[in-house]
């Protein structure tokens, strides 16, 4: 992985001085309009550290360099997968790297444009771009990546789509972006779950119909549940891939339902813990999207 890419839409100026930087850092140049810049390898163990990478998952690394990432995901977390660039040169670079590492059956690399590359079968998308090309993917990747995939960055964010987690590292030999300190963030995949929702609650006291609206930013939800004329307003609300929760409470508090569960596309259900007057009991819950709203830079 490795690299940002400069596209020709930055000034010459501004390509000249990152280009100045990069040859003093001994970066490689890479094709046309692209310059590579390698991550600190402390920086891609940790980035690999944030995703949890495993032997189940697939990495793939948009603007792979010299391999550094799909390798050490495929070495030290026996992983698979695979890195594209732009630069042939760059490309046979990594490969060679793989086959030193005796890593080739588990880490391929394609001259390929990141734009082009499906990214479906990755579990943890890995990339050290601009934040101009970070926000044109992310309508890419919440298309194409399953939720409670892992997106992985180096350095840069996703505009308003806010991290899940992030961290900062100190790396004094980086001279490229902030001196001698790295950020790394981590964003999960959200499902998408905005929309009405007809939702039943099923218990030892019978069924409890109601509808469910709900609000959504990326992994930001708020929503409220309707039976009859009643309304009541989400509390807790939390979505992570595709685990959602959510309390609601009635009668002054005296009522509090707890919602936890899995979203499958347009139906999603768990357990509801309830707690009345003093008494708890467990019980089912199960929805069913009857409409959706227009998705939040997200088409799935």
């Amino acid at each position: 992985m490795g690299g940002y890419r400069l596209r020709t839409a930055c000034s010459r100026t501004l390509a000249a001085l990152l280009a100045a930087c990069v040859f003093a850092a001994g970066a490689q140049s890479g094709a046309g309009d692209v310059v590579f810049v390698p991550t600190p390898q402390v920086v891609v163990e940790r980035m690999l550290e944030m995703a949890r990478v495993s032997r189940s998952d697939f990495v793939i690394d948009l603007g792979s360099g010299d391999g550094r990432v799909v390798i050490t995901a495929a070495k030290k977390h026996g992983a698979r997968g695979l890195g594209v660039d732009l630069d042939p040169g760059l490309v046979e670079r990594a490969g060679k790297n793989a086959e030193r590492e005796g890593v080739t059956e588990r880490a391929q690399f394609f001259r390929r444009n990141m734009f082009e590359t499906d990214v479906s079968r990755a579990t943890v998308v890995t990339m050290y771009l601009l934040p101009n090309l970070n926000v044109r993917l992310r309508p890419k990747l919440l298309r194409e990546l399953k939720p409670g995939a892992r997106v992985v960055s180096h350095d840069y964010h996703m505009d308003d789509w806010l991290p899940d987690a992030s961290a900062t590292l100190k790396v004094p030999e980086k001279t490229v972006g902030t001196r001698g300190v790295s950020y790394v963030y981590l964003w999960i995949v959200p499902a998408n779950v905005g929309g009405l929702w007809q939702l039943k609650i099923t218990g030892p006291e019978g069924e409890l119909s109601a509808e469910l609206a709900i609000v959504q930013a990326f992994q930001k939800i708020d929503g409220v549940l309707k039976t009859g004329a009643r309304s009541r307003q989400f509390s807790a609300a939390r979505l992570r891939g595709e685990r959602i929760g959510f309390t609601v409470t009635d009668e002054g508090g005296a009522l509090r339902r707890d919602f936890s569960g899995r979203v499958q596309r347009d139906t999603m259900g768990g357990e509801v813990r309830v707690s009345h007057d003093g008494r708890e009991s467990v019980e089912h819950w199960e929805a069913v999207r009857l409409s959706r709203p227009w998705p939040f830079d997200q088409r799935r």
